[in-house]
């Protein structure tokens, strides 16, 4: 069977599908990675086959320029899920930003992808939620495709409360960007709109019932397993740490894509010194650039995998990034997440505080002492580490990649259609 996996040219989605592409090539399957040129490298270094789907080389500077969207614009916000709070006209506003977003991220690749899948007719395609290029590509060939989120899938639900609001509204007023652009950008190979190309006709779900969420579109579970691309483990980590330690990660997207970081870096960690731990922030080179003299128990380290970390900490201190929030569930750490209001990264934290397994702040809140003092709370009460080592046993439990292959087989199979015509 060929499989086309396909993602926005974000590492850390990449990351996240690249155990899941792992098991299908490992099953016998041949299997491409597709994505703008950009990430054609990060790719292949996943050890898989990479195809360039044209360019996007303007997307830092778009991103960049609109740094504070991430905090200040209401419209990037997705965690509110409770209908009761939520209006048409500011749900309309929502989906009017992100199929923007989609379009600037989705449109470069879009007719490279389709005509590569036509090429090499893939029997099914897994993309990466916001790569709407990937149903398109497998409409357009007829093959089956499957959803692979890096995030609590706040966007099907959302569009699920979005379209139930929609019928309170007179059909003259409603409009629907997302079905509109998508309908538009199918008919250019033959096909029309519909709901599975915003839902797929299976959604790989990485997360457990208890911080999940619930939609109506087709799931199954996944374990998530993580993967920090190419990595050395140092020595020092085969020494146990004598007092616990703390990690502080900021991922890479914050700094890569929109400029720096959210938080005042170099007076978390000199507060997160006077605890009685060890501080070990594992940052990128541009972000140490950033930091002044630290304490001496404070280690900065760069290029060190999580998964290798982790194990030895007793509390992540993260900026709301799925890979690195799911690294620690995987090992039951404890964990404090210090995020902006973007995407679903509030509903994530949210969840964990909720759970007992952790802390939540708002970048907005997030000055050294109240990071301080949420970190010290952690580390002095063991609930938090018992409750992290329920969800990570829960998040165990999960199918692991390999038993997945199965399921996504028999879609393979049972939902192959006629291809599009142009």
């Amino acid at each position: 069977m060929r499989v086309l996996f396909t993602t926005i040219p974000e590492k850390s989605h990449l990351f996240c599908m690249t155990p899941m592409a792992w098991a299908m090539r490992a099953a016998g399957h041949e299997v491409r990675v597709a994505s703008c040129a950009e990430l054609v490298d990060a790719i292949a270094r996943t050890g898989m086959t990479a195809v360039p789907t044209g360019t996007n080389d303007g997307i830092t500077a778009g991103m960049s320029a609109h740094r504070e969207s991430q905090e200040e614009w209401e419209a990037a916000n997705w965690n509110e899920l409770d209908p009761a709070k939520l209006t048409y006209e500011g749900e309309l506003e929502r989906i009017q930003l992100a199929t923007y977003g989609s379009a600037m991220y989705n449109e470069p690749m879009i007719g490279e992808l389709v005509a590569f899948a036509r090429a090499w007719r893939p029997d099914l395609v897994v993309w990466d939620p916001l790569t709407y290029a990937g149903p398109l590509a497998a409409g357009a060939v007829g093959a089956a495709h499957a959803r692979s989120p890096c995030f609590a899938d706040v966007w099907t639900m959302k569009r699920q409360l979005f379209r139930k609001l929609s019928e309170e509204v007179p059909a003259g007023r409603r409009r629907d960007p997302l079905a509109e652009w998508l309908g538009g950008t199918a008919a250019q190979f033959g096909g029309s709109f519909t709901e599975e190309l915003t839902t797929g006709q299976l959604t790989l779900d990485p997360l457990p019932a208890s911080l999940g969420i619930a939609t109506e579109a087709p799931r199954t579970p996944v374990r998530f397993v993580p993967y920090n691309g190419p990595a050395v483990a140092p020595d020092w980590l085969l020494t146990p740490p004598g007092r616990p330690r703390i990690c502080l990660s900021l991922g890479a997207s914050n700094t890569e894509r929109y400029g720096g970081d959210y938080i005042p870096k170099g007076d978390i960690l000199a507060a997160l010194a006077e605890l009685d731990a060890e501080v070990v922030a594992a940052l990128l080179p541009a972000q140490v650039a950033e930091l002044g003299a630290l304490p001496d128990n404070v280690r900065v380290v760069d290029s060190v995998p999580l998964h290798a970390l982790l194990p030895s900490c007793s509390l992540l201190i993260h900026h709301g990034g799925f890979g690195s929030y799911g690294t620690a569930l995987t090992h039951g750490v404890p964990q404090l997440t210090v995020t902006t209001p973007v995407a679903d990264q509030l509903y994530r934290g949210a969840g964990l505080e909720q759970q007992g397994a952790g802390l939540l702040l708002t970048t907005a809140e997030a000055t050294p002492d109240a990071v301080r003092e949420r970190a010290s709370r952690i580390l002095s009460d063991p609930a938090f580490l018992r409750n992290a080592a329920r969800l990570r046993d829960e998040a165990a439990a999960l199918p692991a990649p390999s038993e997945v292959v199965p399921v996504l087989e028999r879609l393979a199979q049972e939902r192959r259609t006629a291809p599009w015509r142009a």
